[in-house]
């Protein structure tokens, strides 16, 4: 039985998750539709223009996007840190750039004197706001809910645009962060929209990649995109805040896998394995499998064994879902 979203996503267990929205209708979400001859490929533009606007409000760092013809992919991590640091006015200010508030929150921001008990409406307004802008399901429904409005309204149509909700998984440790992420990336790649990962419009690589060529000290947290959660180091040192890989190395990752899957190349594994895989302690054939199939292996929660059933522990499961799959190919 499916889980509901709530029973999906614990900050206790991880803050990163793999999110993916695809679309219902035959007519392509981007891309050409060879039906009709029509293009949509403005609309990957839609798509990552409102995603970064979404991450500059909400307390979410984008990790990872690829936006293909008729669905998308996002690795997301939850800063809790960031959206309990901010004071009343900061959450009210982040919110009313996406809702309207109400009346009390409007004249609070606009410096009007409020009686105490106003105020402490205000207060009551403030923290359910706060919780909801560092929420997967309301940053996904506000990017969701914006495409679909304006895909319909070009369509000249209305109905559903999405398959539902969108699907997620919580990545539990470094090992599914970094299959998930690589997974991501080389989506264009195995779809043959691209032949190298730096030649992947509309991804994550593409941008880290043009910013580690222009940049002498690409591992450098300000060489780096500043839109996008930054490669901070090796996790067994004291690091500041980002993913616990260098970049360098992530991108040596992505090249390898990239030519392990390409045609003609499946199972052939090079000699030289990037140093990321050693330390993660990943088989390269295993790794191959995953970042090809990471979704279709897995349930809502992926890591290792230890990590997954700490997670279901949290989360009140009474069954441990996907713990084949991650004792296989995560051990």
């Amino acid at each position: 039985m499916p889980k509901p979203r709530k029973a999906l996503v614990s900050l206790e267990a991880t803050p990163y998750y793999h999110c993916v929205a695809r679309c219902v209708r035959r007519a392509f979400l981007c891309g050409e539709d060879a039906t009709s001859g029509s293009s949509f490929e403005h609309r990957r533009g839609w798509i990552r223009e409102r995603l970064f606007q979404l991450s500059e409000l909400f307390a979410l760092d984008v990790c990872a996007y690829a936006i293909l013809s008729n669905h998308y992919h996002l690795v997301l991590h939850v800063d809790r840190e960031a959206a309990q640091g901010w004071n009343i006015a900061e959450v009210l200010h982040r919110w009313h750039a996406l809702f309207s508030g109400n009346e009390l929150t409007r004249r609070f921001e606009r410096g009007e004197t409020l009686f105490p008990a106003e105020l402490r409406a205000v207060d009551t307004f403030a923290e359910l706001w706060r919780a909801r802008l560092a929420d997967i399901s309301w940053f996904m429904r506000c990017l969701n809910e914006e495409i679909a409005r304006k895909a319909n309204e070009e369509d000249n149509c209305t109905g559903r645009f999405w398959e539902g909700r969108f699907k997620s998984q919580a990545l539990l440790d470094e090992k599914a962060l970094a299959a998930c992420l690589a997974y991501v990336d080389l989506n264009p790649v195995r779809a043959q929209m691209a032949q190298t990962p730096e030649a992947s419009e509309f991804t994550s690589v593409q941008e880290r990649a043009a910013a580690a060529n222009l940049a002498d000290h690409p591992n450098d947290i300000p060489s780096q995109p500043a839109r996008l959660l930054p490669f901070a180091g090796n996790p067994r040192e004291p690091i500041p805040r980002g993913l616990p890989f260098r970049l360098t190395d992530y991108l040596d990752l992505v090249d390898f896998t990239g030519r392990l899957i390409r045609k003609g190349k499946r199972g052939a594994i090079p000699e030289h394995l990037p140093s990321i895989l050693q330390r993660l302690a990943i088989d390269p054939k295993q790794w191959g499998y995953l970042t090809t199939q990471f979704e279709s292996p897995f349930k809502g929660l992926v890591g290792t064994e230890h990590r997954l059933k700490q997670a279901c522990q949290q989360l009140g499961y009474r069954r441990t879902p996907g713990i084949g799959a991650c004792r296989t190919l995560l051990a």
